[in-house]
């Protein structure tokens, strides 16, 4: 299996819309396009748009049931591919923060010798 491709679940969260949809399917679980259009006041097509973008970048998946319409959270993976970028970057961080935070303190990795 391949890892999703990360522009498109970022560009997708990167609207306040979409992450608030996406925060809200995580939290609560599964929902009705009304239901999940019912906080936000724009039109039910911008919500569609907006559900088929997230759908598109894989955050969110769409089921239609005779009329009903809805949007769930997707299999792991692709919130599993977003984790596992950010640990990397967690990691990469952490590490040049503690060595900032040396450096800052005066520990820049030699240890003084007394001669004397």
């Amino acid at each position: 299996m391949t890892q999703p491709a990360l522009a498109p679940i970022f560009g997708a969260l990167a609207d306040p819309t979409r992450l608030a949809i996406v925060e809200r399917l995580l939290r609560e679980g599964e929902h009705s396009a009304g239901d999940i259009a019912a906080p936000f006041p724009i039109s039910k097509a911008a919500i569609s748009k907006h559900l088929r973008v997230l759908e598109d970048a894989g955050l969110i998946e769409r089921r239609i049931d005779r009329q009903w319409r809805g949007g769930r959270r997707p299999p792991g993976e692709t919130i599993k591919a977003v984790d596992d970028w950010i640990e990397r970057y967690r990691a990469y961080w952490s590490g040049a923060f503690d060595r900032l935070d040396a450096l800052l303190a005066g520990d820049d990795g030699k240890k003084e010798t007394n001669h004397g």
